[in-house]
């Protein structure tokens, strides 16, 4: 009988020890991985519009989350300038360019001139599923909830609509909760699912992206010029150098493609070089030309680095 009781009584205290420690999760994800690139140039500004969920489960809030969860792998890169949030909505609102769905090359050219930024980002839940599994037995309870995601993902250039990289990750995030004689975590739904899967889904995608973007010439726009220096819209934030020498160009027309109708570039007219003489505000550099340019520069121009 003491033998029983004995037993009955380390066997509570492991199912009071489940209820605290068994709560885990595992995650793991699995995207094609995209060719290194080492990353040329001055920090890219990117923005991640929010994903469309082409689920039932989650309206409202899942493709948001995706995105946000995007947003937190990118910054950890240390390598973009991130556009917030409420920027990217109101300007999608006031220029109804709608919330979520396919960038077009219109819609990206806009995005770009508006936000300032070199490519944007779009994607969509095309999967999600929660399986349960448990037993129920005399004296313990056990419950495994296990969360797959699938995300897809499109980065466009934000200058010509150009889709640069493709790509989707999978994400798995499993939750296990044990009890004994009603000691322990109750198995309802874990919330905390949601984000894990979405994270290992991402995880790799956020690597992949700063490889492919990286892959393009760094550049900036002209936010004004007074007749005599140009201002541009990155500056310390951006890892722009002081005496830093960039070509300064006029966009023109777009080039489509005589076969798909796609825009794959926009002529352009070099004005001159310019240098970097101090920096203004958050993230602005105000630069001087160097030399007669046969047109003054105006907001929306282009600089890159010379080479």
């Amino acid at each position: 009988m003491k033998k029983a009781m004995v037993f009955l009584a380390a066997a509570a205290l492991t199912g009071c020890e489940a209820g605290k420690v068994q709560m885990k999760q595992s995650v793991t994800g699995h995207v094609t991985e995209a060719p290194t690139a080492k990353m040329t140039g001055p920090k890219r500004r990117i923005a991640v519009v929010d994903f469309e969920n082409k689920t039932a489960y989650g309206q409202g809030r899942l493709g948001s989350a995706a995105a946000d969860v995007l947003m937190r792998e990118i910054g950890k890169t240390g390598k973009f300038i991130l556009v917030e949030r409420d920027k990217i909505n109101k300007m999608l609102e006031e220029q109804k360019l709608g919330q979520t769905g396919v960038i077009d090359p219109n819609t990206a050219a806009q995005m770009g001139k508006v936000l300032g930024v070199n490519a944007i980002v779009t994607g969509a839940i095309s999967n999600f599923g929660v399986t349960t599994s448990g037993t129920d037995l005399l004296l313990t309870q056990t419950k495994k909830q296990v969360a797959k995601v699938t995300v897809d993902i499109r980065v466009v250039d934000a200058e010509t609509g150009e889709v640069l990289y493709i790509d989707s990750g999978k994400g798995e995030a499993t939750s296990a909760k044990g009890q004994f004689l009603g000691l322990g975590g109750r198995g309802g739904y874990d919330e905390t699912l949601e984000g894990d899967a979405l994270a290992a889904a991402v995880s790799q995608l956020a690597l992949n992206i700063e490889a492919q973007v990286g892959r393009k010439p760094w550049s900036a726009r002209v936010a004004d010029f007074d007749g005599t220096h140009m201002y541009l819209d990155a500056g310390r934030e951006s890892g722009v150098e002081i005496g830093a020498r960039l070509l300064v160009f006029k966009l023109g027309r777009e080039i489509k493609s005589p076969t798909t109708g796609k825009v794959i570039g926009r002529t352009e007219e070099k004005l001159g070089e310019a240098e970097v003489i101090e920096y203004f505000g958050d993230d602005g550099a105000k630069a001087k030309p160097l030399g007669a340019m046969p047109k003054n520069p105006t907001g929306g121009d282009l600089v890159k680095l010379a080479r």
